[in-house]
């Protein structure tokens, strides 16, 4: 893969578009990117990442602070690059989400994240994806050949992360190589299996449990029910119980033919007794029945005593029905006197009512029916008249309130004709001044907008100066922070430099403590031991050394982190000082204090433009609407005039026939209903002295035809025949009594007739049943043992066969899941590393990975460091039993011994960690399909070297350009400067945006 065209718009520290053209410098091979600290280096960095795999290596994959601080809200934020791969020329230009200004309207919208992946083909982009899931795949599977985190380990060896893979411990180390070569299915094997293994253990502890658990009842079922056999069996069983499996489920098995004998034995003796009790129960039966019919005779004398001594009053009540039928017959013709009786009372009381109604009418006198018929008929004829005058009546009285109407609305008319006439003059007064008053209020209003964005522009940079003046105080701490971390860092250095410098001294010493006449020395095997090496007064250990080293972590990691706030908050700064301007805090405050009075003035003048405006609208539209009421209020008053007279008029022409038809009454209605009534009063009592007459006859009538049927009768008067009279649910209930009298007479008679043909033969006195109910209880008891023993017996021969099957079966199954468990309890351990060196079976694989890398980097190193150092791989067993396999030590061919990669000066780290990331590189494009880098970029680390290293570091780099690659190089190291010509310097500008030049020249 190789990089040719990278352009930055919007995109961290560059607005304006920054354009990279990286194959300049194909002939020079190297090529140093230089600037001050916050300038934007890095980003350029960042720019390749973003555009392949819209990432960033500083944030860890994170999108923050992609889009320029300097951007206006309409500028785009878009990164181009341009790179060759499998003989193919590709283009990525992709752009993350931000905030833009929205086309219609106010406010703001997001604009989406974009990318677009294309390839030239004869001359002409051809868009192979706009999908980012789909680019992704794109980049990292077919066309670059590797995922972002490979990338960034062989391609972008970025700033604060280029010894990590060296120094890292094994679990670290591991994380990392698993990224990278994914092996993370080793860990997902490791736990599956052990998944597997402790559920197979749970299963045979179940199964063993059950065999247990089975063979355990089984065996309380033979003590319980005696089936063990004679002494020795049961002895056999007891002893069993300590012994194994099968012995006992054989005398499980032969208890099980013991019980099926039992069984046999009590189904026989149930049977006899259930014919025994069958016997007994047929004999108390017997006696029972004859006791029983015994005891019904006796009831049935008794009933039938009872019912003689009843028969007297049956019969008198047979005697008075058969007079209430008699009686039935003068029923209707008494029925109608009393009814007709009742209707001349009634009516007669109606006659008194209608006569006292008559009598209350004014001027009544006492009339017969010839005279009420002619007061009636004239009163009728009085009513005709009378109602005709009663239209014209009403008539006239709705044209006088609607006279009394019409007179209100035309005053009311006239008053809102005068109101309208004055607000008219009103509004006819106050237009011009408005019209006058409205062009100077406009032309202060035009100004709110300017001003508005005045204000709006001094905020953020009086904002932005605050935070400069905040961040500069930040700024000077975070600096000597950074001072005072990266010399404890280099203290901590010197403390293990020296401490393995003095172990070395005095290992001499330790030697020849150990020294004895006459033994070989362990170092020369000499026996003489002229001048032995004196031992130090104090000796260095081990441990002495793995604290210092560990200190030195913690400082370089406390160094790494004071240099990362302390970049950060120079960059914050100097984005704030270029936003805030060249103004003072207090010269902006002053600024923004006139800009905000200047929009008060113009918002003020705004509003009242406004509320002159909508005034002078009102008025107009009031005045037109004013002229329109008028016209219309005086058609009104015009037409309202003209109707009046017409209804006065005709209300003088109908007050004469009013006045005659109402007489001496307050109006021609009252005058009818008076009429109305007298009239119906009349009726009233003419009608009532009719029925009366007609209700007398037909009583006189009714009252004869009874006396001529009591007459015909045996009854002496009405009054006997009325007492006789029952009504008909009284005789229904009577005639049930003498009939169910008489059956039951009957049936009782019948009934003791054939208890007595039954019973012939038979002692009077009951019989005696106690001696077959106690022969029965027995029998009945001896049946139930019976049966409850042959239950129980079958019960328990099932229950024990069942229990030997389930016991049998559970036993065979737990010995082939115990077979499988000890197979995959092996697999388990072997791969999760349960042996000696702890090593699990991903790390073993990755162990074969970091070897081919460790080979790759070692010839590296050797040839940077002129000979002495050499790495090498390590799987020994890590100290405090920790996983182990994945090591790395330093062979130092000073000493001929191996040093941990922690003991290194930072320049010796730098050279490790290089050495270490270009075979990284190798092995990892290696498995990747052999995929070819053409470019390599390494951000900082060369200003840890000396200037006889750097020359050896530079070597390998022209290596790698002799090789065909293009190196760029992140530093601030003066030599670096003077020996690489082909630059890419990157300039903060004196308005904040960075801007890059591009120099390549010969040399």
């Amino acid at each position: 893969m190789k990089l040719h065209r990278l352009e930055l718009e919007g995109f961290g520290p560059f607005r304006q578009r920054q354009v990279v053209d990286f194959d300049v410098f194909d002939d020079h091979g190297i090529f140093l990117i230089s600037g001050r600290t916050g300038a934007g280096k890095s980003s350029i960095l960042d720019g390749v990442s973003f555009a392949l795999y819209g990432m960033v290596p500083r944030y860890e994959g994170a999108g923050r602070r992609l889009r320029s601080d300097f951007s206006a809200p309409t500028d785009p934020t878009e990164v181009l690059l341009e790179f060759s791969a499998n003989d193919e020329r590709y283009r990525i230009v992709r752009s993350p989400e931000y905030e833009r200004p929205k086309a219609r309207g106010e406010g703001t919208t997001t604009e989406k994240a974009r990318v677009e992946v294309s390839v030239k083909d004869g001359g002409v982009w051809r868009a192979l994806t706009t999908s980012a899931k789909e680019a992704g795949t794109l980049i990292s599977e077919e066309i670059v050949g590797l995922t972002g985190s490979q990338f960034l380990q062989v391609i972008l060896l970025a700033q604060n992360r280029f010894a990590e893979f060296l120094l890292a411990g094994n679990d670290e180390r591991q994380a990392l190589l698993r990224n990278l070569f994914g092996t993370r299915t080793y860990g997902a094997y490791q736990v599956t299996l052990d998944t597997r293994r402790r559920e197979s253990q749970r299963q045979l502890d179940r199964q063993g449990n059950e065999v247990e658990f089975l063979l355990a009842d089984a065996e309380r079922l033979i003590d319980e029910h005696r089936l063990g056999g004679d002494a020795s069996v049961e002895t056999a069983i007891d002893s069993g119980r300590a012994a194994n499996t099968k012995d006992r489920l054989a005398a499980v098995e032969r208890a099980i033919q013991r019980a099926r004998y039992a069984v046999e034995q009590t189904d026989f003796a149930r049977d006899a007794a259930n014919e025994a009790y069958r016997g007994a129960e047929a004999a108390h039966n017997e006696r029972k029945h004859v006791r029983a019919q015994q005891e019904k005779r006796a009831v049935v004398r008794e009933a039938l005593a009872a019912l003689e001594a009843r028969r007297g009053s049956i019969d008198g009540e047979r005697l008075r029905l058969q007079r209430a039928v008699e009686a039935e017959g003068l029923r209707a013709p008494l029925e109608s006197v009393a009814s007709s009786r009742q209707v001349l009372e009634r009516l007669r009381r109606a006659e008194m009512e209608a006569a006292s109604r008559w009598r209350a009418v004014p001027g009544h006198t006492d009339l017969d029916d010839d005279q009420f018929s002619a007061l009636i008929e004239t009163i009728t004829g009085q009513l005709a008249i009378w109602q005709a005058a009663a239209s014209t009546e009403d008539e006239m009285l709705a044209r006088s309130a609607e006279l009394a109407m019409l007179d209100e609305s035309l005053a009311s008319d006239e008053r809102a004709l005068a109101a309208v006439a004055e607000r008219l003059a009103e509004v006819a007064a106050r237009i011009p001044a408005i019209e006058a008053a409205l062009p100077p209020l406009e032309a202060d209003a035009a100004r709110r907008e300017s001003a508005e964005e005045r204000v709006a522009s001094l905020r953020l940079r009086a904002s932005a100066a605050q935070d400069a003046e905040r961040l500069r105080a930040s700024a000077r701490e975070a600096d000597a922070q950074e001072l005072t971390a990266a010399r404890e860092h280099s203290d901590a250095v010197a403390a293990v430099t020296s401490l393995l410098r003095r172990r070395l001294e005095g290992a001499a010493g330790e030697i020849a403590s150990n020294l004895s006449e006459g033994e070989p020395c362990a170092v020369c095997g000499s026996l003489d031991h002229p001048q032995p090496a004196a031992p130090l007064a104090q000796r260095i250990s081990e441990d002495d050394v793995a604290a210092a080293q560990e200190a030195a972590e913690a400082a370089a990691a406390g160094a790494r982190l004071a240099s990362e706030v302390a970049r950060a908050l120079r960059t914050d700064l100097a984005d704030a000082v270029a936003r805030a301007g060249s103004e003072t805090s207090e010269q902006l405050a002053a600024l923004l204090a006139e800009a905000t009075d200047a929009v008060r003035k113009a918002e003020a003048a705004s509003s009242e433009r406004q509320m002159c405006a909508d005034e002078l609208a009102t008025l107009r539209a009031e005045a037109e609407q004013s002229r329109a009421s008028s016209v219309a209020a005086s058609q009104r008053i015009a037409a309202a005039r003209e109707k009046r007279a017409h209804l006065a008029a005709q209300i003088e022409s109908s007050e004469a026939a009013v006045r005659s038809a109402r007489g001496e009454f307050a109006s021609i209605n009252d005058r009818i209903a008076d009429a109305r009534q007298r009239r119906d009063r009349a009726r009233d009592c003419m009608a009532a002295r009719a029925e009366v007459v007609v209700a007398d006859r037909a009583l006189v009538v009714a009252t004869a035809d009874l006396d001529q049927r009591i007459a015909d009768s045996g009854f002496a008067d009405a009054t006997e025949a009325s007492a006789l009279l029952l009504r008909s649910e009284v005789r229904a209930e009577i005639d049930e009594r003498v009939r169910s009298f008489e059956a039951e007479l009957a049936g009782q008679r019948e009934a003791l007739r054939v208890l007595e043909i039954e019973l012939a033969g038979a002692p009077e006195m009951l019989v005696d049943t106690h001696e077959t109910e106690l022969a029965l209880a027995r029998a009945q008891a001896d049946r139930d043992r019976h049966a409850e023993l042959a239950t129980e017996a079958a019960a328990t021969a099932r229950r024990l066969n069942d229990v030997y099957a389930r016991a049998e079966a559970a036993d065979a199954a737990t010995s082939a899941a115990s077979a499988e468990h000890q197979l995959l309890a092996g697999l388990a351990d072997a791969v999760a590393g349960r042996n000696a060196k702890k090593m699990d079976l991903e790390t073993f694989v990755l162990a074969a990975e970091l070897e081919e890398i460790v080979i790759a980097a070692a010839r590296r190193l050797e040839e940077m460091s002129g000979g002495r150092y050499r790495l090498r791989h390590t799987d020994a067993l890590a100290a405090r039993n920790k996983a182990s396999g994945l090591g790395l030590e330093i062979i130092d061919a000073h000493t001929a011994k191996a040093r941990s990669p922690q003991s290194l000066s930072g320049g010796e780290t730098f050279l490790a960690s290089l050495a270490l990331a270009l075979g990284l590189a190798e092995v990892v494009t290696a498995r990747a399909g052999g995929v070819k880098l053409d470019t390599l970029f390494i951000d900082e680390g060369f200003g840890s070297l000396d200037s006889e290293t750097l020359e050896l570091a530079m070597a390998t780099l022209d290596e790698l350009h002799q090789g065909g690659r293009t190196v760029g190089i992140i530093s601030h190291v003066a030599a670096m400067k003077e020996r690489i010509t082909s630059h890419l310097n990157v300039e903060a500008s004196a308005s904040g945006p960075s801007i890059i030049r591009q120099t390549a020249l010969s040399g």
